[in-house]
This record gives C-alpha cells, sequence and structure tokens, in this order.
C-alpha cells in the first residue's frame, strides 16, 4: 500500500507568493526611508563640521568685528551667515532701571551662524554663542 506523494495545490502557492510580495514590499520601504535618513543625517552632519570649524576660528584667524558675514563650502552646497552683534543682557523688568553705560575693557558678543543647504533634502541650522573681545580689539586697533 503506497500512498501517493502530496503537493502544494496552485491556492496554497498563490497564497505564499502573495504574502511573500507584501513582505518584500514592507522590507522595501522600510530600506528606502532608512536610506533617506542616513542621507540626511549625512547632510547635517556634514553642516555640523563645517560650523564647528568655523566658530572655533572665529576671533583666531581674523579678529572679530561687530557686523555680518557670508560665505559657502562645497562649491555652493552649504551656505552660511555669520551675525556678530554686541551682546545684551536681558533684564526681568524692562522699565525699572536704567541702562548702564558700558564699562571699559573686554565686550561680549553674541555670535549667531546660520548655515543652510540645498537640495532634494534641503535643511537650515542655526548656532548661538557668546565671545569676549579684548578691549584692543573693540577699539579697533
Amino acid at each position: 500500500m503506497k500512498r501517493a506523494a502530496r503537493g502544494f495545490t496552485l491556492l496554497e502557492v498563490l497564497v505564499a507568493f502573495a504574502l511573500l510580495a507584501v513582505a518584500l514590499t514592507l522590507l522595501l520601504g522600510a530600506l528606502s526611508s532608512a536610506a533617506s535618513q542616513v542621507g540626511m543625517a549625512a547632510q547635517r552632519a556634514r553642516a555640523v563640521l563645517h560650523a564647528q570649524s568655523l566658530l572655533a576660528s572665529a576671533g583666531v584667524v581674523e579678529p572679530l568685528a561687530v557686523g555680518r558675514r557670508e560665505g559657502e563650502w562645497e562649491q555652493g552646497t552649504y551656505r552660511w551667515t555669520l551675525q556678530v552683534s554686541p551682546y545684551v543682557e536681558p533684564r526681568p523688568e524692562a522699565g525699572a532701571a536704567a541702562a548702564a553705560p558700558p564699562l571699559a575693557g573686554p565686550q561680549l558678543v553674541q555670535l549667531e551662524l546660520q548655515v543652510q543647504w540645498q537640495g532634494a533634502r534641503a535643511g537650515r541650522l542655526q548656532w548661538r554663542t557668546l565671545r569676549l573681545l579684548p578691549p584692543a580689539l573693540e577699539q579697533g586697533t
């Protein structure tokens, strides 16, 4: 008594292929999204590295001066704007006390750096920091 070999029916094969197609579609969608996120993270990381370099060299390579400077990196892929302005301390009571006259000596300035990039994954980042200008640089000598 020999049993006949039994295989898969056509319906079972079609259902298996349908499940496989759905699983692969979901997997490819997740991989595509992950690749896009990696690309955006790479662009942001490059912008951060450029910005750190610029902020580290600000006031070292050339003296800081109140005003605005602009430039670009990587043949215009990244554009930056650096605004240097005197730091004004926020006061909790605006009209309570008159503003004190500036003291002679070092001056505190605020650096505001904006970096933006174009393309399919355009973006913009912004940093603010404070620097102390020596009295000689403040007077422009």
